[in-house]
């Protein structure tokens, strides 16, 4: 598997550190680094008399008291606070710190215990004084996922949807990599096109075309791994399958990556590329699993316990 290439630029990602990305385009990210969150969730402030702040981040009091205080520097306030999607480490904190500015809740749905005031979708635009938002609906990740273009920068707020550093997990069912990937390829459609994008976690990605097209391939790659150690096994399992596919993957995050194996053979039976014998509802195999790209423990689905073959 190739690495991929390093496209971060400027300011390295400290956890409580203010950085400008733009005129009238801050980060602040949360202190919750980890396995799935690399340094930690990257909030955006955009605007500077009234700011809307994009993924507030966990329900961290002491980061969404920095969020406001940031925001009222000079003459700001929060009046907007829209999210990407519902997971645990982007939405919890909207709440928080409507609650602590009067702000407006912005997202595509209410799921997840994340309740907005406005729910949008695709093309959806919020003006600001100094600036403009546009949603960009981008499921793949999550079905609710809207990344945010800054259009004056043409500068998309990415969330989950493309990572510095990282790929992203695909969990099924919400979670579908087909869908994903026609996601990333309706990037690159844009028009004007990307200048930066600002993930959800990690450095301000600077050649948002190259960052896309290798996420594609490395996608492309991983299933083409998948196909092959699937032809060589003759039947199996996702946990089968999983050390020969994520072999370059540390066994650590192996629990994590199942799902995106997972995602995987969901796609190539989709396509007619493999066949599928659902394994009886035994309940839980092994216990909670992870919801991708997060530390929260849910029921595993009994897919995962399903036979996979190759097609004839």
């Amino acid at each position: 598997m190739r690495a991929a290439r390093d496209l971060g630029v400027g300011a390295a990602v400290v956890p409580g550190d203010p950085v400008e990305l733009a005129r009238g385009v801050r980060r602040l990210t949360a202190p919750n680094p980890g396995l799935m969150t690399g340094p930690g969730t990257n909030s955006y402030l955009v605007g500077s008399a009234e700011v809307a702040v994009v993924d507030p981040g966990p329900d961290e009091p002491a980061h969404l008291d920095a969020l406001a205080d940031l925001a009222t520097r000079g003459p700001g306030c929060v009046r907007w606070v829209l999210v990407t999607h519902t997971h645990p480490d982007h939405a919890p904190g909207a709440a928080g710190l409507a609650a602590r500015t009067g702000a407006e809740v912005i997202g595509f749905d209410a799921r997840d215990g994340f309740s907005p005031d406005r729910s949008v979708g695709d093309g959806w635009t919020l003006q600001g004084p100094d600036f403009t938002l546009r949603a960009v609906h981008t499921p793949g990740h999550a079905s609710n996922h809207l990344c945010w273009l800054v259009e004056a920068h043409s500068m998309l707020l990415s969330g989950d949807h493309v990572m510095h550093g990282s790929t992203v997990v695909i969990h099924p069912p919400d979670g579908d990599m087909a869908v994903y990937l026609a996601s990333l390829r309706r990037l690159l459609a844009l028009s004007p096109s990307l200048e930066s994008i600002g993930p959800g976690h990690g450095r301000l990605i600077g050649d948002p075309a190259a960052a896309i097209r290798g996420i594609v391939d490395h996608r492309l790659e991983r299933e083409q791994v998948v196909l092959d150690a699937l032809v060589e096994l003759g039947t199996g399992t996702v946990d089968d399958l999983l050390a020969t596919v994520y072999a370059d993957v540390d066994e650590d995050r192996r629990k994590v990556a199942r799902y995106s194996l997972w995602a995987h053979l969901r796609k190539l039976c989709d396509e007619g590329r493999v066949n599928r014998a659902d394994a009886a509802d035994e309940g839980p195999p092994d216990g909670p699993g992870l919801v991708a790209g997060t530390a929260a423990a849910v029921p595993d689905d009994p897919e995962l316990r399903a036979e996979w073959s190759p097609a004839d």
